[in-house]
């Protein structure tokens, strides 16, 4: 395996939370969540959204390039899908009045609302309802991001109408 394709492999996996023997998925999401604070770090909204954009689209590159590296279809150790799909699931905690909330208050001021993000993305992510399932079948990168990127949107959808 070339040099470029070791790095390819270990973003993929989520710079190495992909590794872990038990949960990588679970795991991955958990660096998911310190990504959602980095993207607030700079409290700009249109970055948080670009990047939460760019995020999905390398996230397809990048999961079916380690599919060919690996010569495995949508590896459990691949989790950067995960990761990219976290602050869509934020969305609705982060999004405020036109502005973006800063990280103390999204993780620290209203903590209660971060494990029931986190908690929603993972029971839509292992669930899988309509059409979460579905879009696994999508070729290469493309069905093993979207599955989580429809996750991260039900997760939203339902923090988004809880008062």
């Amino acid at each position: 395996m070339s040099a470029s394709d070791k790095l390819i492999v270990f973003i993929a996996k989520g710079f190495g939370t992909g590794c872990v023997p038990k949960a990588p998925g679970t795991v991955g999401s958990i660096a998911g969540v310190g990504w959602v604070a980095l993207l607030l770090l700079p409290g700009d909204r249109k970055l948080y959204l670009l990047a939460t954009v760019i995020g999905i689209f390398a996230s397809v590159w990048l999961c079916t390039r380690a599919e060919e590296i690996l010569q495995q279809h949508d590896p459990g150790s691949v989790v950067i899908d995960e990761i990219i799909a976290l602050p869509i699931c934020f969305l609705p905690l982060v999004m405020r009045d036109g502005g973006l909330a800063d990280p103390q208050t999204v993780f620290i001021q209203n903590w209660h609302w971060a494990p029931l993000a986190f908690g929603l993305f993972r029971l839509f992510d292992i669930w899988k309802p309509w059409p979460v399932f579905q879009v696994q079948a999508l070729p290469k990168g493309w069905g093993v991001t979207l599955d989580d990127v429809l996750a991260g949107v039900y997760a939203a959808a339902v923090l988004f109408f809880i008062p």
